[in-house]
C-alpha cells in the first residue's frame, strides 16, 4: 500500500505514465501528474480518477476521504530547462516530502528539432531535462529517505552508442539511433547516481518496459497500406500501457526491491544490460558533460 506516499510521474498524462498513475492511485498513494499540457492531463485526470475507482473497494469498506489517493496535476516541459527549474522550485516550496521520483516521459523518432535551449529534441526531454530535474529535486528525497527514483529506459539502447563529439546530433541526425542513444544514456545515468547516492537512503534503479502500445510512436512512419496489418499486429502483439507500466509500480513501491541500487529490471525482474550501459567511465564522463549542458556545473 501507498497510502500517505507522494509520487511524482512525469508524462503521466498518456501511455506507460498514465496506466502508473492509475496503479498507484489504487494503492492510495498522492500521484503528482508532471504533464506538458495542462488541459491534456485535466482530461487524463479525470479518466485516471474513474479507472482507480473502479477496482475500489465495497461502499462497505470504503477507506476515509483521507486515506484515499490524490491526483495533483503540474505543469512541466522537459524540453525546456526553465520549465524544469520552476516545476521544481514550485515542488520545493510546496512539498516537505518526494517518496517516489519516476522519470517516465519520453519522446520517440521525432524530426530533427532543436530545444529553446539549443539541444536535439530527443537527447533534451529523455536524458537532459530528466538529469536537471532529479538533481534539482535531489535534497527533497534525501530528507524523505527511504525513497526512490525510476528510471523507464527502452531495450532500444542496444542499438545505440554515445558519441561525445556529437551529442548534439549536428553532424548527422537518424531519429531511431538519437532515440537508442538517449536511453542508454538514462542506463549510464541511473549507473553513476546509483554511485554517488550509496548511503543515502535514496535508491535508484532502471527498467525497459518493452514494446507497448502507446502514442509514443506518433512520429514513425507506415504507408497508409500497411497501417491496418501494423495495427492489427500491434494489438496482437505489442504490450498494453497496463501491461508496460508494471515493472514502473513494482520498482516503486515493492518491498522486494528495498535497497537495491543501481540495477536495470525488465517483467519485474533484474536484467544484466549490455557492458556499455555498465562502463563506469563512460557514465561518468556523460555525467560531467550533462552537467555543464544543463548549467550546474560547479
Amino acid at each position: 500500500m501507498m497510502r500517505g506516499k507522494t509520487v511524482i510521474i512525469t508524462g503521466a498524462n498518456s501511455g506507460i505514465g498514465r496506466a502508473t498513475a492509475v496503479e498507484l492511485l489504487r494503492r492510495h498513494a498522492r500521484v503528482i501528474m508532471a504533464c506538458r499540457s495542462a488541459e491534456r492531463a485535466e482530461e487524463a485526470a479525470a479518466e485516471i480518477r474513474q479507472q482507480a475507482a473502479a477496482v475500489e473497494s465495497p461502499p462497505e469498506a470504503e477507506p476515509q476521504i483521507s486515506e484515499r489517493g490524490e491526483l495533483i496535476i503540474k505543469l512541466l516541459d522537459l524540453a525546456s530547462l526553465a520549465s524544469v527549474r520552476r516545476f521544481c522550485d514550485e515542488i520545493i516550496r510546496e512539498e516537505p516530502c518526494i517518496d517516489v521520483l519516476i522519470n517516465n516521459a519520453g519522446v520517440y523518432q521525432c524530426p530533427y528539432t532543436k530545444t529553446e535551449d539549443g539541444f536535439e529534441m530527443q537527447f533534451a526531454v529523455n536524458h537532459l531535462g530528466h538529469f536537471l530535474l532529479t538533481h534539482l529535486l535531489l535534497d527533497v528525497l534525501k530528507r524523505s529517505a527511504p525513497s526512490r527514483i525510476v528510471v523507464v529506459s527502452s531495450k532500444l539502447y542496444k542499438y545505440a552508442e554515445i558519441n561525445f563529439e556529437d551529442l548534439n546530433s549536428e553532424q548527422s541526425y537518424d531519429k531511431a539511433f538519437a532515440y537508442g542513444r538517449s536511453k542508454l544514456a538514462n542506463l549510464l545515468f541511473t549507473l553513476e547516481l546509483s554511485r554517488r547516492l550509496e548511503g543515502s537512503g535514496v535508491t535508484v534503479n532502471a527498467l525497459t518496459p518493452g514494446i507497448v502500445r502507446t502514442n509514443l510512436g506518433r512520429h514513425v512512419y507506415i504507408p497508409l497500406l500497411v497501417k491496418p496489418l501494423f495495427s492489427l499486429f500491434s494489438w496482437a502483439f505489442f504490450r498494453t500501457p497496463e501491461q508496460g507500466a508494471q515493472t514502473s509500480v513494482y520498482l516503486a513501491c515493492s518491498p522486494d526491491v528495498e535497497g537495491v541500487q543501481g540495477k536495470c529490471f525488465a517483467d519485474c525482474r533484474e536484467e544484466e544490460p549490455l557492458p556499455k550501459a555498465t562502463d563506469e567511465e563512460v557514465a561518468k564522463k556523460l555525467w560531467d558533460i550533462s552537467e555543464v549542458m544543463v548549467g550546474i556545473s560547479k
